[in-house]
């Protein structure tokens, strides 16, 4: 293939059904079928993670492990290779996450999955648990699940650009290959170069993440000499899209995801990406001008893509004009596989003493969604339930949470049968699973209101969910970096000199989502996790209602 330039804008592709491309008699077929963020969802996700917009526009229930292997089954013939694009494991919910993702890794292996690139959720433990998972062995804490001695799996996490900084050695597999009708097929494994700054330290320590396009390009320039021609990315980082969206359209605003999906070298074939939890059917050109198809599959399991693709028998290439792909919604209205529904009951009946235990009621709903200003009625709720945990030990004054640690509603109609409005263990887990530590460092106001004027970068927004004792406002009319004023804790007008004890989980406090002055904090104080504050907060006050979102005044 030769070199050159060429746009790089992404297209929305004309056809993506599988339709009858011609074969040349010297070509064999292949296919993929790829997920992406699953997160451990074995159950069907409930709330608006589990729903999407289908083909015809409507909004439809999606997702849970026994649709996914009936769909899975359907679309699975003898060229059929299944692959993933990372975070499968990792903030899941209490079913899986209580035994270390186990049960949902074996079950991934019963479905056949090849390989996955690694997702920054897969690092949440460490890249030792990681190992782990892939090897074999209990747990070093926890021990043996009820399932017995863990035995690892069939399939590795890739990631050809995650190295291990003591040595620059891989520190995971860079790449997968298949025989597959007599023709091999390369897949090589990224994971977002971000993942340093969304991880705790903890889980990446040791390890650096390079560019991806760069470590991709170096792992193809080897599959190539060892004559694998057909190559596929498996990338964990991709776009945002405008949402309503079909998910076999091509919405997607450009972001990471297209600028790696363009850049790689012309060899690369294919891109199946995740990590923004869209789902879009895109083509753009590699550098030599060729039109490479670019994919997503939504999240929790609500989407499968199919990739059909022609392999020329004697270049060992893929012909790009008889790629075709096609996003299928994990609806609910197929029958759910028996044997797949009997594992995850299985699992569900080992963990329901702990997931079934009442921790509180609520009154209402009280969602996550911050109906388009940054500040949700939940994220507020657990600020609160923060800053109540760390008040005894480490002083702290006030409580600020990161968004993207909120990752379920809490909903007010029962899920089984504890009644309306009880919250349960399980619940709670799901909406904060990371089991993060709360800490409390000290800032000044003026690094206090530095931290808030980091929720607006060039790059995105992120609004951290203050505690009921902070109160500013945010005018964001006004450029990035001087937007924040009327900094005030219980009613008082903050000075840049004050000393403020501040309450975060240790992720904020290590400068993650790109909140670094956090890391200039002094006297660090530990305390509980944070699932046990906000249970232990849920508990303390019930009945809840939905707190008011008017801590931030925001001017637009």
């Amino acid at each position: 293939m030769s070199a050159g330039t060429a746009g790089a804008a992404l297209v929305p592709s004309s056809h993506h059904k599988p339709g009858k491309p011609g074969k040349p008699a010297a070509s064999v077929p292949v296919r993929l079928l790829t997920i992406n963020d699953l997160h451990g969802n074995l159950e069907p996700p409930t709330g608006s993670g589990g729903r999407i917009v289908d083909e015809t526009g409507q909004t439809v229930d999606a997702g849970g492990a026994a649709y996914l292997a009936t769909h899975l089954k359907q679309l699975t013939d003898k060229n059929t290779l299944m692959v993933a694009a990372g975070d499968l494991i990792g903030a899941s919910p209490l079913l899986s996450a209580a035994y270390h993702d186990e049960p949902t890794v074996a079950l991934l292996d019963k479905l056949g999955l090849k390989a996955s690139s690694a997702g920054n959720h897969e690092f949440d433990e460490g890249i030792t648990e990681l190992n782990r998972i892939m090897k074999g062995g209990c747990h070093p804490v926890d021990g043996c699940s009820p399932a017995g001695r863990w035995k690892g799996t069939s399939f590795d996490f890739l990631g050809a650009n995650v190295l291990k900084e003591s040595n620059g050695a891989y520190a995971l597999p860079p790449f997968y290959v298949k025989k597959i009708n007599g023709v091999k097929v390369g897949f090589i494994g990224l994971v977002t170069q971000t993942t340093p700054s969304i991880v705790t330290a903890a889980g990446i320590k040791g390890l650096k993440f390079t560019e991806e396009v760069g470590a991709a390009n170096k792992v193809s320039r080897l599959l190539a000499r060892a004559g694998v021609k057909a190559q596929v990315v498996l990338v964990h980082e991709g776009d945002n899209v405008t949402p309503g969206q079909s998910p076999d359209a091509c919405p997607v605003v450009p972001g990471a995801g297209s600028r790696i999906a363009a850049g790689l070298d012309p060899q690369i074939d294919l891109v199946v990406s995740g990590h923004s939890h869209q789902a879009y059917i895109c083509k753009t050109t590699d550098p030599a001008g060729q039109v490479r198809y670019y994919t997503q599959g939504s999240s929790f399991g609500r989407v499968i893509t199919q990739i059909d693709f022609q392999v020329d028998k004697k270049t060992h290439d893929v012909i790009r004009s008889s790629v075709v792909a096609d996003n299928h919604v994990v609806t609910r209205t197929v029958t759910p596989d028996p044997e797949t529904a009997a594992y995850v009951q299985t699992w569900k009946d080992r963990v329901s003493t702990v997931a079934n235990k009442a921790v509180g009621k609520i009154t209402a709903n009280i969602g996550r969604d911050s109906g388009g200003t940054g500040e949700s009625a939940l994220g507020d709720l657990i600020a609160d339930a923060q800053l109540e945990a760390t008040k005894s030990g480490g002083n702290a004054e006030i409580a600020l949470m990161n968004p993207g640690g909120v990752r379920a509603d809490l909903t007010y109609a029962q899920s089984g049968s504890e009644g309306d409005g009880v919250v349960t263990y399980g619940e709670a887990f799901t909406v904060q699973p990371f089991n993060n530590l709360m800490q409390v460092v000290t800032l000044t106001g003026a690094q206090l209101k530095a931290v808030l004027e980091q929720q607006w970068t060039a790059s995105g927004t992120k609004v951290l969910l203050p505690s009921a004792s902070l109160t500013y406002t945010a005018d964001l009319t006004k450029p990035i970096g001087s937007r924040v004023s009327d900094i005030k804790i219980n009613g008082t007008a903050v000075t840049d000199a004050q000393q403020i004890r501040v309450a975060a989980n240790n992720f904020l406090v290590g400068g993650g989502d790109g909140f670094t002055v956090f890391t200039q904090g002094t006297d660090l104080w530990s305390g509980p996790l944070d699932i046990d504050a906000f249970v232990a907060y849920l508990g303390a006050h019930s009945p809840i209602a939905p707190p008011a979102t008017n801590r931030i005044t925001f001017v637009q």
